[in-house]
């Protein structure tokens, strides 16, 4: 069974991407968009104070090639 994912902010998660050399490319309404120098692209929609839905964290994850432990590792 997969380790459970955190409830996170979209706020949480930019700061991680952040953290993991993402940088913000561009915004489109309520999705601010973030690439990195290999050209991996995170989209993540953007709605203050409001928890990800696990889905949606799961796909920002898998967008940017970062695993659960990785993700844990960067929130510290």
């Amino acid at each position: 069974m997969s380790e459970k994912l955190p409830r996170l902010t979209a706020a949480d998660i930019i700061r991680v991407l952040e953290r993991a050399d993402f940088s913000f490319s561009r915004q489109s309404g309520s999705h601010k968009i973030y690439k990195n120098k290999e050209g991996r692209r995170a989209t993540v929609p953007y709605h203050s104070g409001k928890i990800l839905h696990p889905k949606v964290l799961a796909s920002i994850l898998r967008d940017a090639d970062l695993t659960i432990e990785k993700l844990k590792e960067l929130l510290k």
